[in-house]
């Protein structure tokens, strides 16, 4: 059946784009194109010989990485080079099979050493078309694009007429259904093996501790997904001819489920794996606007035109409601973010070392303490300064997650204590706290409780906006039945309590 869609006119946009932006002298980042292939004998010739001209000009490098291929494909990829006289074209054979994601990890390490900028993973069987590179470059020079998808999805029908199978569409289609719903992204295809990544990404992201088989790929978008960088797409044709598929469907498939699956319960404090802690540039810890969330509801007990003190404030994550209440916010964190500027004052300071808060006593009307005191090693110190700046009718909002909740005894009944970089079992935290040992802690550090309130698990965090907030309505009302089994934080209010009895009456 013959495409509706004009590839070649795409094509040849994209490179002219190319063309005029080298004629403008601008700069071009160095680039390499890596070729993975196995046992690709009678097509790897012929996929290198329609990589553009111009491309050839303008990459660093091509590299083949043939992952011990059981035919003549290294000696193939030699020929060519020989042949064609292309010293930009390096050849590099495995000594033992490294599957897939093996292969990969191999190229990537050899990107990263030889300084490129960029790197585009192309098929050495010719199923992505090579005419199709200047369209992955493109977004890099004219968005500053991290990471390039060539994706079959893109343009409705284009891939059923480019000769994928039905059921190869239909098993991409729930896949890609299914990834998309649990890791919130939108892509059109995550199975595509036509990628651009930088190489600043690459140095991010533990990718060498990945799958070496086939669903490399997609734990490649799960760890860009946590660092919080974008994935651009854009469209490629599709190919099938006499190449050989070496993916088992089924395998393939149960492997995605279970690398989502290890994923969500990573997020949810509940596996510890080392694929996914990422140091990323976003905040740790981002606003969860559900109305029984922490955040949502430390905002709702904050009265109207008050003067407060928000330690432990980050970069402002609850500021604007604040201000909504029409409240004088002063801030107290040791944030590297860029500062909210609508804080009246903010204190940069590190709250394990502060002597002081450098305000007088009975300064502030309300004082929020947010999932803060567990990273305090001495938080009766700082409940001291707390005590001496709230009025004597002010209130202390502090928060904190419930190591009791039944997920963690579950775990710990089956010797598991999986920390992780968010949640209840946060790597940071010094201190854990049951809803008796958090209340004790206000109590002996002079306070009074009038308010208790919980907050359920946070499934839209795991789960997606939708079907999370569905089930976290449901969950509410357990947080109410039991709060020190199912409560996911506690939230108490409190005020200064007089440490002198009055006079007993004659």
């Amino acid at each position: 059946m013959k495409s509706r869609y004009d590839w070649a006119a795409a094509f040849k946009e994209d490179e002219l784009f190319l063309k005029k932006w080298v004629e403008a002298g601008k700069p071009i980042p160095k680039i390499g194109i890596f070729v993975v292939t196995y046992n690709h004998v009678n097509l790897l010739a012929k996929t290198l010989r329609r990589i553009p001209p111009l491309i050839l000009d303008l990459v660093e490098e091509i590299f083949v990485f043939d992952d011990a291929s059981k035919d003549d494909t290294y000696l193939v990829a030699e020929g060519f080079k020989k042949v064609y006289g292309l010293e930009k074209l390096t050849v590099h054979r495995q000594s033992q099979n490294q599957g897939y994601g093996g292969n990969q990890k191999a190229g990537y390490i050899y990107a990263i050493e030889r300084g490129l900028d960029y790197v585009i993973l192309l098929h050495g069987d010719g199923q992505y078309a090579p005419e199709a590179l200047p369209c992955l470059i493109r977004p890099v020079l004219e968005k500053g694009a991290k990471v390039v998808f060539g994706s079959r999805m893109i343009i409705p029908g284009e891939a059923r007429r480019g000769g994928m199978p039905l059921y190869k569409y239909i098993g991409n289609k729930i896949l890609t259904a299914y990834e998309n719903f649990f890791l919130g992204l939108n892509l059109s295809e995550y199975h595509s093996g036509y990628r651009l990544y930088s190489t600043e990404i690459l140095k991010k992201i533990p990718f060498t501790l990945n799958s070496n088989d086939f669903h490399f790929d997609t734990e490649i978008i799960i760890q860009i997904r946590e660092l919080g960088e974008k994935i651009y797409e854009v469209p490629i044709p599709s190919f099938y001819g006499d190449e050989i598929c070496y993916v088992n469907g089924i395998k393939y498939a149960w492997n995605i489920f279970w690398s989502i699956v290890h994923y969500k319960l990573y997020q949810m404090g509940l596996r510890e794996d080392s694929r996914f802690k990422i140091t990323s540039f976003m905040p740790s810890y981002q606003l969860k606007t559900h109305p029984f969330s922490s955040h949502m509801q430390i905002v709702k007990l904050v009265p109207y035109d008050k003067h407060v003190l928000d330690i432990g404030c980050g970069y402002g994550t609850i500021l604007p409601f604040l201000i909504e209440k029409n409240c004088q916010v002063v801030g107290i964190a040791l944030s590297s973010e860029e500062v909210d500027k609508r804080f009246s004052r903010y204190i940069c300071c590190n709250l394990e070392s502060i002597s002081k808060i450098p305000y007088p006593e009975d300064s502030f009307d309300v004082v929020i303490l947010a999932d803060v005191l567990e990273h305090i090693k001495n938080p009766q110190k700082l409940l001291s300064e707390v005590r001496r700046v709230v009025k004597s009718d002010g209130i202390v909002i502090a928060s904190t997650g419930n190591i009791a909740l039944f997920l963690y005894r579950i775990l710990l009944l089956l010797g598991l204590f999986p920390y992780s970089k968010k949640g209840i079992l946060d790597e940071t935290h010094v201190h854990l706290y049951t809803f008796k040992t958090f209340y004790q802690l206000m109590r002996q550090a002079g306070f009074k409780i009038i308010k208790v309130r919980t907050t359920p698990i946070p499934f839209e965090l795991v789960l997606g906006e939708k079907l999370g907030r569905i089930l976290t309505y449901l969950y509410y009302p357990l947080t109410k039945l039991r709060k020190t089994l199912f409560a996911y934080q506690f939230i108490l209010v409190c005020q200064k309590e007089s440490l002198f009895l009055p006079p007993k009456k004659k």
